[in-house]
């Protein structure tokens, strides 16, 4: 009997139900497969810089960090950041002064432009290279962002991305204010508070391109003589904090026709009090909640507590309208359309040379604190932009500190090195002398 050895067999792959209850073998897992997958999980996600803001306190909690890549979705634009919108809209973000806000820690902005690098599924009206800007509800300070395409609006030829994410924003809240709100025609006045800042500007600008119309523009004293050194189409500066309200009477005694009002308080009542009959109040924003560098509820009540509360019988009496306007609000709640429209018509009027972005200056990403800053304190003329490819100022530099935290005194001299000096000191005195004395002979 002669002895067999049976080698074993090796076991079939596990057969998996289907639907139908038939079954069907799962695929082998190749070499080159499991590589593959090893490789995948190996390579770290690819990151870039953003401005995170990591809490509702103050400056201190907006950082630069390292995120990860966005994917493009479907229906979105992968759009590679050059140029940040920034606007009081950020600032009220950062103080919780706004709705819907999104758990910290969150990437911000609202507005940026750069050139397109990958379209996703269904996407028809953009293509990779072109160069647009967009409107998006937060992330926009980064260097990458997916953005659905109904947001991203492609640039005219020759404008660019610094002039788009200057003009975007701005320009669509003034079109709006003074077109679609205000019905502003020839022969009309109006009063805009803010006027030194970006959306003041621009409305300076549109409403000069509609014959006869008088712009009133209160801002800081401080920002009169450069407004009016730039050619800003403010026919009169009145300064805040002022009674400007005589200052109007005094040019327009029956008041003005549109108040455009960006800060609310106290400020609703003394718009609505110039109204001319058949005039227009319009708030557009709050920007007196915004006293501190950390949210104020007192500010927030002491605004509210400020603004009388207007019947309608009163409108009617009055012959005078009440209205509003948040972009943000009528961009992401169904009216896309309507502010697309808005942006195609300032684009046009751009490529006419009818308007023109004033842009105050232009700062790297890692430099957003001091941005944020300089607008908070209402120190900006016209537009300020990020430039994720712009080196960040060189910071001071701090005095060494020893183990202890406190700052290092310099080293006390030894007895020799003491008397070296001083020798030095009694060599240098004889010749100081015969110096002096040959300048005497001499003279």
């Amino acid at each position: 009997m002669t002895e067999s050895t049976d080698t074993p067999v090796a076991a079939a792959p596990e057969k998996t139900p289907t639907e139908n209850g038939s079954t069907e073998t799962p695929p082998e897992e190749t070499p080159e497969k499991v590589t593959e997958e090893k490789e995948k999980e190996a390579t770290p996600p690819k990151e870039m810089r953003a401005v995170v803001l990591t809490g509702y306190v103050g400056l201190k909690t907006v950082k630069i960090q390292k995120k990860p890549v966005p994917t493009v979705g479907e229906g979105e634009v992968l759009i590679r950041v050059k140029a940040c919108g920034l606007s009081f809209q950020d600032l009220i973000v950062r103080q919780v002064t706004i709705d819907s806000l999104p758990k910290a820690p969150f990437i911000l902005g609202f507005e940026c432009a750069g050139e397109v690098e990958q379209v996703g599924e269904g996407v028809t009206n953009f293509k990779v290279g072109d160069q647009v800007v967009a409107l998006p509800e937060y992330k926009g300070w980064a260097e990458l962002i997916s953005v659905p395409a109904q947001y991203v609006y492609a640039l005219p030829p020759g404008m660019t991305v610094s002039d788009a994410a200057a003009i975007t924003m701005n320009y669509v809240v003034a079109y709006l204010l003074l077109f679609e709100i205000a019905n502003l025609t020839p022969g009309k006045s109006l009063l805009v508070h803010s006027a030194g800042g970006g959306v003041g500007q621009a409305v300076a600008q549109l409403a000069k391109t509609v014959d006869n119309v008088t712009v009133f523009g209160v801002c800081s004293k401080s920002k009169h003589e450069a407004l009016k050194a730039n050619n800003n189409n403010i026919d009169h500066l009145l300064e805040r904090g002022t009674d400007y309200s005589s200052e109007v009477r005094k040019v327009s005694p029956d008041g003005v026709d549109i108040v455009l009002d960006c800060l609310c308080g106290e400020e609703c009542n003394r718009g609505y009090s110039l109204l001319k009959p058949m005039g227009r109040y319009v708030l557009y924003g709050s920007s007196n909640i915004v006293t501190g560098d950390t949210r104020s509820f007192f500010s927030a009540v002491r605004s509210w507590w400020q603004v009388d509360k207007v019947s309608p019988v009163k409108l009617f009496v009055e012959n005078k309208s009440l209205a509003g306007l948040n972009l943000r609000h009528l961009l992401f709640h169904g009216r896309a359309d309507y502010v697309r429209r808005a942006v195609d018509r300032v684009f046009t009027l751009w490529s006419e040379g009818k308007v023109k972005p004033l842009i105050d200056s232009t700062w790297a990403l890692e430099d957003v604190v001091e941005a944020m800053q300089k607008m908070h304190d209402r120190k900006n003329i016209g537009k300020l932009v990020l430039d994720p490819s712009l080196e960040p100022k060189p910071k001071p530099a701090t005095p060494a500190k020893g183990k202890s935290g406190k700052e290092k005194k310099p080293a006390k001299e030894s007895s020799e090195e003491k008397k070296d000096k001083e020798t030095k000191e009694e060599e240098k005195k004889p010749e100081e002398n015969e110096s002096k004395d040959k300048e005497k002979e001499s003279s």
